[in-house]
């Protein structure tokens, strides 16, 4: 009976933490790793992609839209910590392919130097 109540517990306990994250992952002010797909139309700018891209530079904070090859998608960039480095592809779409390479570095917010 007590190892069917605590496995009954764990079981509660580690649905309850999933659902909480999941709900978390969903709510637009909450700051995740990179940041959040976004409406094209809340963009500050828009950065074309082009095979002499190299690299591509934002602030944190700051609304982008990706074009490349005639597709584009929209990032909110929040991330946690002053200045991030990742790949591209980590938030790029499937349907943006070679873009494995671009770094994209995320500069802190001034506002908040």
């Amino acid at each position: 009976m007590f190892t069917f109540n605590r496995t009954a517990l764990v079981l509660s306990f580690g649905l309850a933490l999933a659902a909480g994250t999941a709900a978390a992952a969903d709510l637009p002010n909450k700051p995740a790793p990179y940041g959040n797909r976004a409406l094209s139309d809340k963009a500050d700018r828009e950065i074309v992609i082009t095979a002499d891209t190299k690299w591509i530079n934002v602030t944190n904070g700051e609304t982008v839209q990706f074009t490349m090859d005639g597709k584009s998608f929209t990032w909110h960039f929040r991330t946690v910590g002053d200045e991030v480095a990742f790949q591209l592809s980590k938030i790029a779409p499937p349907d943006f392919s070679n873009v494995d390479k671009l770094r994209v570095f995320v500069a802190a917010d001034p506002t908040y130097r």
